[in-house]
């Protein structure tokens, strides 16, 4: 058995999330922006949304991670997906971004029946890429690199999109922000299709459950709901995201209505006046680009002081750099984005860490009861990442709703004070809680290195071989 994948197939599983991230940046960064200054639906109306299309993807993503897991073809489990559904992900992110000229009535219409269908497939194609990352080697060391390289390329394409959604919508717009919104999103469809293949064709599955499993949906919840591991890191996966979506949700709102337009300098940028646009896509390329660097220091620190400590490290700077935006007043631009780049190189590398974590979890699951469900197991992932996401919208879209926001107007002094609260100290007090929770973790390196070791014994006994190419 090779341990160590070729760096071709590490970079090919990247690709992956490259596609996905183009729309999951978009998700978390623009999409309460576009319903309500776009789109033109109320931010209360958009809250509910949100909130009903999570309750559904609470039943869906487990039922794909079922499915997944039972899936049989000549690719694998997961790999087919992939190949499947790229095109149609891509066909649906064109709708969803499509401003139909409807009644109020009917635009909430088609934003329910896009906005639900854009997620069921990302769920249809995402969980199964992210399981792959639980079967691609049966190393926790390696999984943890692999992880490493699929975030390398998720903040590249966080970066790609800071840098130029918002300058691409108003090029093809030209005035007309709806046709710039759907016109974007046919580039960006293209590009995810080719990327999802590219993923689909340089990559393998390398580990199969113990011959001896037997199909049983209710063993696999059964023995999903009593793993302790699964269940820490589905709560803290939750208020991480919570952390990260609240602020996320309201980053445009932030600077259209609490910056505003501004004279100033930024490092390799002119001098010059800077609306809020520009601002805006500054400073999420910005906080992308070093939440990249992070990324390619977390593997080897996780390495040194193992995974748990080291997220608990980073993540309390980064939770400190989120709450000092409370502090700050608009003209302390410099600051601004000096706590951007902490708090993002902080608390970007994160997600490398709980993903790899949730690969280990599915190895404990398999160690402890002999059956491995790694599709059930990642699809905690993928739903904890939209249930947190969706909840922090609502929260977001639900209190600017109380405060009195009004899209495209000045706001009132309790509208500006809700956002900053939004923006600040509302997602530090999530962050903090999602610390703790990640304090009860009982999987360390060394522990994960005895059921790798037995677990390796075990398929060997049974004969049961591990492809390497």
């Amino acid at each position: 058995m090779t341990k160590y994948l070729t760096l071709r197939e590490k970079i090919s599983y990247g690709f992956g999330d490259l596609a996905s991230v183009l729309y999951w940046q978009t998700f978390m960064l623009y999409f309460t922006y576009f319903y309500t200054d776009v789109f033109l639906i109320p931010a209360g109306v958009a809250a509910t949304m949100f909130l009903i299309s999570r309750v559904w993807d609470g039943v869906n993503d487990p039922m794909m991670g079922i499915i997944a897991d039972r899936t049989k073809t000549r690719w694998g489990k997961f790999r087919p997906y992939l190949l499947w559904l790229c095109v149609p992900f891509a066909i649906v992110g064109v709708l969803t971004f499509t401003v139909p000229n409807f009644g109020i009535t009917g635009k909430i219409v088609w934003a329910y029946a896009t906005f639900i269908a854009i997620m069921m497939l990302y769920t249809a194609i995402n969980i199964p890429y992210t399981a792959l990352l639980g079967v691609i080697s049966p190393d926790s060391d390696e999984r943890t690199s692999v992880s490493s390289v699929k975030f390398l390329f998720a903040f590249a394409a966080g970066i790609i999109v800071s840098a130029t959604l918002l300058p691409m919508v108003k090029a093809f717009g030209q005035g007309n922000d709806a046709r710039g919104w759907q016109m974007s999103f046919v580039v960006y469809g293209i590009a995810a299709i080719i990327f999802f293949l590219i993923a689909f064709k340089g990559t393998r599955e390398r580990v199969q459950p113990p011959k001896s499993q037997t199909a049983s949906v209710k063993k696999d919840l059964r023995e999903l709901v009593t793993n302790k591991p699964w269940l820490i890191l589905l709560a803290t996966t939750i208020t991480f995201i919570l952390f990260v979506a609240i602020k996320s949700s309201v980053t445009v709102h932030y600077f259209k209505y609490i910056i505003g337009e501004r004279s100033i300098t930024l490092p390799f940028f002119k001098d010059k006046t800077w609306d809020f646009e520009a601002l805006t896509s500054a400073f999420n390329t910005i906080g992308q680009m070093s939440s990249f660097l992070g990324v390619l220091l977390v593997s080897w620190f996780a390495k040194i002081v193992g995974k748990k400590k080291a997220f608990i490290i980073i993540f309390v700077i980064a939770i400190i750099s989120t709450a000092s935006y409370y502090f700050l007043k608009a003209e302390q631009i410099g600051l601004i984005f000096f706590f951007q780049i902490t708090g993002s190189m902080t608390g970007g590398p994160l997600s490398v860490l709980i993903w790899a974590m949730y690969a280990d979890s599915a190895d404990y699951a398999e160690w402890k009861n002999g059956r491995r469900a790694t599709g059930l197991v990642f699809s905690a992932s993928t739903m904890s990442q939209k249930f947190g996401w969706a909840f922090g919208a609502f929260v977001a879209l639900g209190l600017m709703s109380q405060v009195g926001f009004v899209p495209n107007q000045v706001q009132s002094a309790s509208s500006l004070k809700g956002l900053l609260l939004l923006f600040s100290l509302i997602p530090a007090a999530f962050g903090v809680l999602s610390m703790a929770i990640i304090l009860l973790y009982p999987l360390n390196n060394q522990r994960m290195a005895v059921i790798g070791a037995e677990l390796k014994e075990r398929r060997l006994q049974n004969g049961e071989e591990i492809a390497t190419a």
